[in-house]
């Protein structure tokens, strides 16, 4: 649970203890699988769509 005094220090060591080893190798890859595509896939189309996903998962990139 979120409190206003909340860090992003004590939300990582939140889920060091609270993910087990398999959920944080899941989330590390499906973050590396997105920024690799970030990154490599130039087509407009394919950006456009990972721009617009980053927003309906809300995150703030502008």
């Amino acid at each position: 649970m979120a409190t206003a005094n909340d860090s992003v220090h004590g939300r990582i060591e939140r889920a060091g203890t609270e993910l087990t080893p398999t959920q944080m190798a899941a989330g590390l890859g499906v973050v590396a699988a997105l920024g690799f595509a970030l990154l490599f896939v130039q087509e407009p189309t394919m950006h456009d769509a990972m721009h617009n996903f980053r927003h309906a998962t809300g995150v703030t990139c502008h």
